[in-house]
């Protein structure tokens, strides 16, 4: 039995929740391995809404073990404020149900403060961040003056740590024209909210290696997606860690080799959160008939996605960055009732035909989509279970989508409810 990597293949946004939350029921140990409480997934269980930003899938239900890995920069007070809104759901969330790298990088309040800060600048490039503080958390763990979560469990030391963590921030908090933090400030900070967090930390690299060893299946669960990749994605539009699967193994401590079946989540079309290139937007009557349909707003943010049509170039570029084995296509419905479809197939850059997404932020901006048009179906794809339920027109396009990527359609997602998926591979059992 295999071990799953889920990423998105896209900008995020792919539809992971339904699919991740699939999968988790199917799987033993669910692990988040990078990003922070800037991901947004949004499960529906028995009827119940369960809106999670930080903790894994697998923690709203019953016999999962959770595990935040120590690719993930964790923000303590976030943790308390999710846990205690799932607990009034009715989750039980203890230590034998979650467990937290020992060696993950906290994200603070003047991680907040200073992300805010830059973004509501007039000058410089906006990102379009969430201005909950991942950045400037990454930052300082590559910088190596980051508090980590262990360092909650050892107050003698804790006090040299923000020392060397504030010798960086005041100089940059002054050259920005903000007023200096007292050490006292981040020490209480800290200190109020240890004992809520220490219970649950843990060697994670271990604990997976035992549960690996021990035959349980284990989920990989990516946020964002492949085009918010700190290397390969639309720099510097792009969240601040790995979001490709290869992270997994770095972000959890499981080396490379037990991961097993990689799954891309692909949206049926294409959206995008905030700033940046997006060669194949539709800022017209197209682009809102997408938003409208499919419901096209962040789930942690609210804002409002932009949307357009399907580009195969990105995604097979995604493809071959994660070693992808199958996709999960979701939200087919939405392209319900389109009398034309369109995929974009290769780009033109300078007047020359290219198929790929160029690195460089100049070249991107040139670049124009090169179209393929497919004739669009009237019969609905909403509820679909059964291949044979779709229209022949479906059909061929979501066909056309795997010759295009060069990856096959594992899942096939027809609406937001779980059970509306056809199956045609399970990873699993890869």
């Amino acid at each position: 039995m295999a071990n799953v990597v889920v990423v998105g293949s896209q900008w995020g946004d792919e539809g992971k929740g339904k699919i991740v939350d699939w999968l988790s029921e199917r799987a033993d140990v669910v692990v988040r391995f990078q990003g922070g409480h800037n991901a947004g997934h949004t499960l529906v269980v028995d009827g119940v809404s369960y809106k999670l930003s930080l903790l894994p899938s697998g923690v709203v239900r019953q016999g999962k073990l959770s595990v935040i890995g120590n690719g993930v920069v964790f923000d303590p007070h976030a943790f308390v404020a999710e846990k205690v809104r799932l607990e009034g759901q009715g989750v039980s969330i203890s230590p034998q149900t979650l467990r937290i790298a020992d060696n993950t990088a906290l994200i603070l309040s003047l991680h907040r403060e200073l992300d805010a800060i830059r973004e509501s600048a007039a000058a410089g490039t906006k990102i379009g961040t969430t201005r909950r503080g991942i950045g400037p958390a990454y930052e300082d763990k590559v910088g190596r003056r980051a508090i980590r979560a262990m360092d909650l469990a050892e107050p003698d030391t804790l006090r040299e740590r923000v020392e060397r963590l504030l010798a960086h921030h005041n100089p940059l908090r002054r050259g920005l024209g903000e007023p200096e933090i007292a050490v006292e400030t981040i020490l209480d900070e800290l200190v109020s909210v240890a004992d809520e967090i220490t219970p649950y930390l843990d060697r994670v690299w271990r604990l997976l290696d035992e549960r690996r060893r021990a035959g349980d299946r284990i989920l990989f669960e990516g946020a964002q997606g492949t085009l918010l990749d700190i290397d390969h994605g639309t720099y510097p539009f792009v969240t601040s860690s790995n979001t490709v699967a290869g992270q997994a193994a770095a972000g959890s401590g499981l080396g490379p080799s037990a991961a097993g079946f990689v799954l891309g989540i692909t949206k049926a079309y294409t959206t995008r959160v905030g700033e940046g290139p997006f060669p194949s937007e539709q800022d017209n009557e197209i682009g809102q008939f997408l938003g409208e349909k499919g419901h096209e707003f962040g789930t942690v943010t609210g804002r409002k996605r932009r949307c357009g049509w399907f580009d195969a170039v990105l995604v097979r570029q995604a493809v071959a960055i994660n070693g992808i084995h199958g996709l999960a296509l979701t939200k087919l419905d939405v392209l319900d009732g389109l009398d034309e479809l369109c995929i974009a197939v290769a780009y033109e850059l300078d007047g020359e035909r290219i198929d790929y997404f160029p690195a460089s932020p100049a070249a991107q901006k040139r670049i124009k989509p090169i179209y393929e048009k497919l004739e669009g179906w009237k019969d609905t794809t909403a509820g679909a279970r059964r291949w044979s339920e779709l229209p022949a027109q479906a059909v061929k396009y979501v066909r056309h989508i795997e010759e295009l990527v060069g990856a096959p359609v594992t899942l096939l997602s027809t609406s937001p409810e779980r059970d509306d998926t056809i199956l045609v591979r399970d990873p699993f059992e890869d």
